[in-house]
């Protein structure tokens, strides 16, 4: 074990919203206090330029999701931060467009569904990131990658409905937010039904741009859905496809496309046209003139790199789910068959 770069932690909570966020938050503390309160990033995003808007969400937060508004409060007690920068932190994609959040996904339709995703974050997070394996008194069990110090359901994750999620940000300016993003995307997580996440988002996009692809056990129906400012845009996917942390078919005059957003879109666009290359293969490729999938440098533009891979097959009666680590090597954690 001696040779791993980036352990990933598994973390088992059960409990009211607040334990469940009080353990994610304690669970992060060390990470959040060594590296992230540091940051630029940190400071910008909790910057009193931000305080009305922060409130606004906030309050809005609590009137309409008030268990995830208690996740949060739980949070930041197990961080021993204040409730008004963790909950910031936690909307960092609804104040600023730039913010170090990327991914690619590849989507595959079919018996069985494939959902394959790389999660990439900031550099600093590496072997700090974890798998929260939660069962709340008030919601579905679900299991999903963690951030220190952010909500679950923004990166990768599946409940025990057999709802299978991958989220990337999509970089939205100028946006007068409503309701946080993450709030929206921790909320599809408890959702027992596919077609009641596509409405949740559907009815209450006023944030941040984010972009997910969906699928559940028994429903033969792969999704793209990418939403924020106040619209969405949902389209079935037909074919191998791709992508990279920006918007396809949501229609937003509104939109920053960054190089490497760019470049992965095009480099993952032209890979999942060739049936020799697996998901992994892809999402492991460095190849190409531009700038990789597959991101691991520590001067990366974006400030991103690649914490986990994620791997979901996703049959009629259940979720199968490989977990990577390290850009070589097997999966850290892989399933027998998760049976919805």
């Amino acid at each position: 074990m001696s040779n791993r770069t980036n352990p990933i932690r598994w973390l088992k909570v059960s409990g009211t919203p607040f334990d469940i966020g009080h353990a994610i938050g304690a669970m992060g503390r060390k990470a959040v206090h060594a590296h992230l309160i540091h940051s630029n990033v940190w400071v910008a995003i909790t910057s009193p330029d931000h305080r009305h808007t922060v409130l606004r969400l906030m309050e809005n937060t609590r009137a309409r999701f008030p268990e995830i508004y208690e996740e949060l409060r739980g949070m930041a007690n197990g961080l021993q931060l204040p409730l008004s920068e963790v909950f910031a932190w936690n909307c960092r994609g609804d104040l600023l467009p730039s913010v170090p959040d990327g991914c690619t996904t590849i989507q595959t339709p079919g018996e069985v569904i494939q959902i394959s995703h790389n999660e990439d974050g900031l550099p600093f997070f590496r072997g700090y990131c974890f798998i929260v394996d939660a069962k709340p008194s008030s919601f579905l069990p679900f299991r999903s990658f963690c951030y220190t110090g952010s909500l679950a359901g923004h990166t990768f994750g599946w409940n025990d409905a057999g709802l299978a999620q991958a989220v990337n940000n999509l970089r939205l300016r100028n946006v007068e937010v409503m309701i946080p993003r993450m709030v929206l995307a921790r909320a599809v997580l408890s959702s027992p039904t596919l077609e009641g996440a596509l409405n949740l988002l559907s009815n209450d996009p006023v944030c941040g741009g984010f972009h997910m692809t969906l699928a559940q056990s028994g429903e033969p129906e792969l999704i793209s859905m990418e939403y924020g400012n106040g619209t969405a845009s949902i389209r079935p996917i037909l074919s191998r496809a791709g992508h990279a942390n920006h918007a396809l078919h949501l229609i937003s005059d509104k939109q920053m496309i960054t190089q490497s957003s760019g470049a992965r879109q095009t480099s993952v666009a032209r890979l999942v046209k060739q049936p020799n290359l697996s998901d992994l293969d892809i999402l492991r490729d460095t190849s190409g003139s531009g700038l990789p999938i597959r991101r691991d440098s520590p001067d990366d533009p974006d400030q991103e790199n690649t914490l986990a891979t994620c791997l979901f097959n996703v049959f009629k009666t259940g979720v199968e789910w490989k977990i990577y680590s390290e850009k070589n090597g097997a999966a850290e954690y892989q399933s027998e068959r998760d049976i919805a």
